[in-house]
């Protein structure tokens, strides 16, 4: 499967994802949804996010050019809000998982999407 339909199959065409990108922890967008663009900055900061969790914690995270807050941080996700909106960014072996979603969408389903994708993703080797 390529990484593309990972975005679209699982996590967008979910249902519980609007917009989702797939980053790799060398850098680099390996998929995302249609007009969905992080800056070479923004990917930066995610990755340096999963590092230096207090930066993320302090200063929230930038997708797409939109401002979150951030909500939670741990070595594995960041879950970030903006309003009744918000993202799931999830780390795996290889790469990072966003996916946000929008109200009516709660968090705790977006959650179970992006996070079962990287427990599968995970689970064979990314």
């Amino acid at each position: 499967m390529s990484w593309q339909a990972y975005v679209d199959d699982n996590l967008v065409k979910s249902g519980k994802i609007v917009k989702a990108a797939i980053i790799g922890l060398q850098g680099g967008v390996w998929a995302s949804s249609a007009g969905y663009t992080l800056s070479p900055e923004e990917q930066q900061a995610l990755i340096s996010g999963f590092v230096s969790p207090d930066q993320v914690q302090a200063n929230g995270v930038r997708l797409a050019g939109q401002k979150f807050f951030t909500l939670v941080v741990n070595d594995r996700s960041i879950y970030v809000k903006k309003q009744a909106d918000g993202a799931i960014i999830v780390k795996t072996k290889q790469a990072i998982l966003i996916g946000e979603y929008k109200a009516p969408i709660q968090a705790s389903e977006a959650t179970t999407v992006v996070e079962g994708l990287a427990d599968y993703l995970i689970g064979v080797g990314y």
